[in-house]
């Protein structure tokens, strides 16, 4: 069974599906507000689906359950990693990508996107997936279980293009964290387009800008 979502088609009928996934907190309504802002006019039609991750008890939040797609257990977020909750969790995105398929959107033109923990959850996912992706947006994000990527990773994503965006002064997920992420995943031949911001923990008018750029990108490709 799906998760619940908030959706938005550009035009009825749409031909590309965009599963946006949230940060630690929010929820699938956090980045609905952006598409006016992203979408250009010229643009076959889309479907954004935002999904709300499960409810669940976050160490880090004193145990005090919220939407998460994974427990986040030391201020470290990249130490003590919950690999239950973070598999479980790329079962409930392989079935989300799933009923796009069945909706009529073949995985070819799905494009995983996600902020800060829900970014990570887009590499995860997305690069295990076993059919081709449109592409990955990562926003904020590093990847979590590296350790295991190279063996389990798809060779059906091996090429799928993957924008990276980072502000330079996260407090949240160091700048570090995600280059170092980059280069592991540059070191096994995935193809990474990087882009770092002067902001914090966030999404900048600049960075919707590139992603636009990025975007129009995967539709031309097709």
């Amino acid at each position: 069974m799906s998760l619940p979502t908030v959706e938005q088609e550009t035009r009825q009928s749409p031909a590309w599906s965009v599963i946006w996934l949230h940060g630690l907190g929010a929820d699938g309504n956090d980045f609905a507000p952006i598409v006016p802002e992203l979408v250009d006019p010229a643009w076959p039609g889309i479907r954004f689906v935002f999904p709300h991750a499960p409810v669940r008890p976050v160490t880090v939040n004193n145990g005090v359950p919220m939407r998460a797609w994974y427990d986040i257990k030391g201020l470290a977020i990249a130490d003590k990693q919950d690999a239950e909750g973070i598999r479980a969790s790329i079962v409930d995105v392989e079935a989300l990508i799933a009923r796009e398929v069945e909706r009529g959107i073949p995985a070819s033109r799905i494009v995983l996107a996600g902020f800060s923990q829900g970014g990570a959850m887009a590499l995860s996912a997305g690069l295990r997936h076993g059919e081709s992706l449109a592409g990955i947006l990562v926003l904020s994000a590093y990847l979590p279980l590296h350790e295991t990527i190279e063996a389990e990773r798809s060779g059906a994503n091996h090429a799928t293009p993957i924008f990276w965006g980072h502000g330079s002064a996260d407090p949240i997920v160091p700048m570090v964290l995600g280059e170092q992420s980059r280069r592991a995943l540059e070191t096994l031949g995935h193809r990474i387009e990087w882009h770092s911001y002067p902001m914090g923990h966030q999404v900048s008018l600049a960075e919707i800008g590139d992603i636009r750029a990025w975007l129009a990108g995967r539709f031309a490709d097709a």
